[in-house]
């Protein structure tokens, strides 16, 4: 399996394996070389195509053409919901109060447990169930010949050497080699990443592609075609395509989140924490009062004071926390497959993404027209499209559509005047695609292509091409594409190739994928939370400098690394310096967008925005994976937030609502163990020096109950802007200091109450200790909250104060009610003790602010205002 590293060894350790599509690079390269029918021969077919019965052995040998998804099941969420080390903690928290027959403390923290799992499993399922709904990669039938005769099939049963048929708006069932074309044209970008519709050829290649993108005679599963027709013999099926292969390094692919791994962390600290404060209260208390002591009483005094150090709200406060940042990114149109991932996402130092449909629009449009005749060059580039003539569809080449859509309304209906007599597709070779038309002022043979190609057709001279080639120059800097027209009479009703020279110049058209009026401030409002991001795109270098450019990520073109580039550094300290440094690579494959993440992920956390098939191995490796609601099914089973639409902006926003969710489970953990720890050193201490306990386990419970009533609320706390302006991970250390640090304080406070209630008996300490215990924590939360002098900081949530106030209430209410008194061992407070308490109360609270701001100012770096 492979795992997530924690530096250049894993990584060394991993890319000295070989990935599995790697291996499968090489067999569909052997494929674009090899004559046809040696192709045939091999794989015992024909052109006329098998048998029903042929057919069907195949099948039950090579079983069906699928990939099997990962059903969703909904105990596998409500399982979910259990596995973690913190739920372990109270589980075992809750079991040792039922032991000890502490019925109260261990329904409290089951209710804790039901309370998380149920809004967990919740949003979760509610989550999965969408995303059922959005199943968009799914294709049904499959055109195949069969005993020489075309037929529909399931895509399920297409077997190997299988003939396959593909027409325009087709999804390609497996992976086939194609052997007859007609101005086939195949968008690839869920495999390469490639914004453009690839040519496709039905001959063998002159060198053995490498890569996807260089395989121009194979037409890969899950990919679709935009237009004409092609036939090709099935090379590999299910499990065995490009897609399978890719889907395999996806199920391969395990790494534990950030949210998980800080909890983790977090969890193992407090359960050390919990089991050396059990053995040496219990110990110290029975070697200093011996057999005068009532050990089950003492035992279960010790249970209830570690346990009352759990922070048993922490699941509640984070899956409150994380299903409103859900709810509030389902509002941007985002569906959250894993509730953590919320949070996850504000951790993310980095996120890697591709250009297309992110930063781009995704659409190709007319940029610029050089031509004497502008408006006339453009007619008649789009009299030059294949669709001419066919009424029934709109262009669905991206070049057609975007000189479709260029034209006038009275332009579009000049079209209905003119009749495609003959055409010679596109072909890479020739790299120009031309159209013989007809209409009442004649007809006119028009051949579009390469400039180059064209500046030849036409005759043009060396001065005349001079400019020409300058604004190409200028146009490409620019990361745009460019085509070239030529025209000229035709009296025959029939040409061909001889007869597409000495053409008339007419101009050329530049074509370019816009920048989204939203990228920039997209990547302004990503630079204020410090968030890196790069671009790992399939497009050519000169495409992915100018997006780079455009959206201030690059300067030049030098700035900008392609994954062959990558590949050259054998050394992997030098290939993680260069996955830094670089902000733009382009030309990067399946491998390479896995590899690049795994890099940054040495020192890093690390997300990726995906969607196509090529994407999933690398959308389960980062730490948050993000796709689009129309991406592949495996690209979507591996990710862990869907978009339902595709824009930066919304991602970035997801980052702040994770950062703020961080921030306010940080202030929780903070203020809990601040509180316990000043707590339970006091209380634990005073068991010590008086012949009785402190206070009794049930109010030590209830004081946990009520600090814990408010303190959920603070997962819809506000949070300060300089929380929010970098990354954070959970830092136990940090925590703990913080902890001991505030802790001491409140454990002088809690001597004060000590000191000041002892004189007067066992009932009155316990229940004034127990009513300060309440209020210090209750002021607590309001100092901890903000690292700034809390005047200075953002106002408290509405729900947070209406939560501390009645929890404030309550505990200076409750001594007074006759049934209380009974069950919780309380006697009637004098209003005197009350009003000492409150002073003494109002002095922590100032003492603990000014100490914090110290603190912050000094050891942290944070300025009051």
């Amino acid at each position: 399996m492979l795992q997530k590293g924690t530096g250049a060894g894993m990584i060394e350790v991993i890319f000295n394996k070989r990935f599995p599509f790697e291996s499968y690079c090489m067999s569909f390269s052997s494929f674009t070389i090899t004559p046809i029918t040696t192709i045939f021969t091999e794989l015992g077919s024909a052109q006329t195509g098998f048998t029903a019965k042929e057919a069907e052995a195949r099948l039950k040998k090579d079983g069906p053409n699928q990939i099997a998804a990962q059903a969703i099941r909904w105990w596998h969420i409500l399982f979910r919901q259990f596995n973690t080390p913190f739920i372990f903690l109270l589980l075992g928290a809750a079991l040792l109060s039922f032991i000890m027959r502490e019925i109260t403390d261990g329904l409290m923290i089951a209710v804790f447990i039901i309370i998380n799992s149920v809004l967990g499993f919740t949003q979760e399922y509610h989550s999965a169930k969408s995303l059922e709904l959005l199943k968009k990669y799914v294709v049904p039938q499959a055109r195949i010949r069969r005993g020489n005769k075309d037929q529909l099939v399931p895509a399920v049963h297409v077997v190997l050497g299988d003939i396959v048929i593909v027409e325009a708006g087709d999804i390609i069932p497996a992976d086939v080699r194609f052997f007859e074309c007609n101005d086939l044209m195949v968008n690839e970008s869920v495999l390469t990443g490639e914004s453009v519709p690839v040519e496709k050829v039905g001959t063998k290649l002159v060198s053995e592609a490498k890569e996807y993108h260089q395989a121009t005679n194979i037409g890969f599963s899950g990919t679709t075609v935009v237009s004409g027709k092609g036939i090709g013999i099935v090379i590999a099926t299910g499990k065995k395509t490009a897609f399978g292969e890719i889907a395999k390094l996806t199920v391969e692919t395990h790494h534990a989140s950030a949210f998980e791994k800080g909890i983790a962390k977090f969890s193992k600290f407090i359960l050390r924490m919990i089991l050396i404060i059990l053995a040496l209260l219990f110990g110290v208390n029975v070697l200093m009062k011996g057999g005068a002591g009532n050990i089950f009483e003492l035992a279960l005094f010790s249970i209830a004071l570690a346990v009352s150090v759990v922070p048993e709200a922490l699941p509640v406060v984070t899956t409150i926390a994380l299903s409103k940042g859900a709810i509030k990114m389902a509002q941007h149109h985002v569906v959250v497959k894993r509730l953590s991932a919320v949070e996850d996402l504000g951790s993310i130092e980095i996120l890697c993404t591709d250009k297309t449909g992110t930063l781009t629009e995704n659409k190709l449009t007319v940029a610029e027209i050089n031509a004497a005749d502008p408006a006339a060059c453009l007619f008649r580039a789009a009299l030059a499209s294949p669709f001419l003539g066919e009424r029934v569809r709109e262009p669905n080449n991206a070049f057609d559509i975007a000189l479709w859509n260029k034209l006038a309304s009275d332009q579009k209906k000049e079209f209905e005047k003119y009749t495609k007599i003959s055409e010679i597709p596109f072909d890479p070779e020739r790299r120009r695609n031309s159209l013989l038309v007809k209409s009442n002022g004649g007809q006119q043979l028009i051949v579009r292509g390469a400039p180059e190609v064209l500046f030849n057709l036409c005759n043009v001279s060396a001065s005349e091409r001079q400019p020409l080639e300058l604004w190409m120059a200028r146009e490409g800097a620019l990361g745009r594409r460019v085509i070239a027209l030529g025209v000229k009479e035709c009296a025959s009703g029939s040409y061909t190739t001889s007869d597409e020279h000495n053409l008339t110049w007419i101009g050329i058209i530049s074509f370019v994928d816009p920048i989204k009026p939203t990228a920039h401030q997209a990547l302004g409002r990503a630079g204020q939370l410090g968030l890196h991001i790069k671009i790992l795109t399939g497009d050519s270098k000169e495409v992915a400098a100018a997006v780079g450019m455009q959206v201030g990520l690059v300067k030049g073109i030098s700035e900008v690394a392609t994954g062959e580039e990558l590949e050259k550094i054998h050394d992997v300290d030098g290939q993680i310096a260069l996955a830094e440094r670089v902000a733009v690579f382009a030309r990067v494959s399946p491998e390479q967008k896995y590899r690049i993440i795994q890099l940054l992920q040495t020192k890093h956390e690390v997300g990726f925005l995906g969607e196509g098939i090529n994407d999933a191995p690398a959308l389960k490796m980062a730490d948050v994976g993000i796709v689009v609601s129309d991406a592949s099914d495996i690209a979507r089973d591996a990710a862990d937030i869907v978009l339902l639409k595709k824009s930066l902006t919304v991602i970035v926003e997801g980052i702040h609502e994770g950062r703020e969710i961080f921030a306010n489970t940080v202030k929780y953990i903070k203020t809990t163990l601040i509180s316990n720890f000043g707590n339970f050193y006091a209380i634990a201490i005073a068991s010590l020096l008086i012949p009785y306990l402190p206070m009794l386990p049930i109010q030590i419970l209830l004081l946990n109950l009520l600090s814990d009533f408010p303190m959920i609320a603070i997962a819809t706390d506000t949070v300060d802007k300089e929380e929010l302006r970098r990354p954070r991970a959970y830092n136990v250390k940090e925590i703990v200091l913080v902890a001991i640090t505030f802790g001491a304080v409140s454990t002088v406070f809690d001597f004060i109450f000590f000191a000041v209630f002892r004189p007067y008996g066992p009932s009155a300490l316990q229940t004034n200790w127990f009513i300060g215990s309440v209020l210090t924590e209750l002021v607590l939360i309001f100092s901890i909250r903000t690292n700034r002098f809390f005047l200075f900081g953002r106002r408290p949530a509405i729900i947070l104060m209406l939560l501390a106030a009645t929890a404030f209430l309550v505990a200076i209410i409750l001594p007074f009610i006759g049934t209380a008194q009974h069950i919780f061992s309380f006697i009637r407070p004098d209003i005197y003790h009350l009003r000492l308490l409150l002073l003494i109360v109002g002095v922590y609270f100032i003492i603990n602010e000014i100490l914090k701001v110290f603190y912050y100012r000094h050891f942290q770096g944070v300025n009051k205002r």
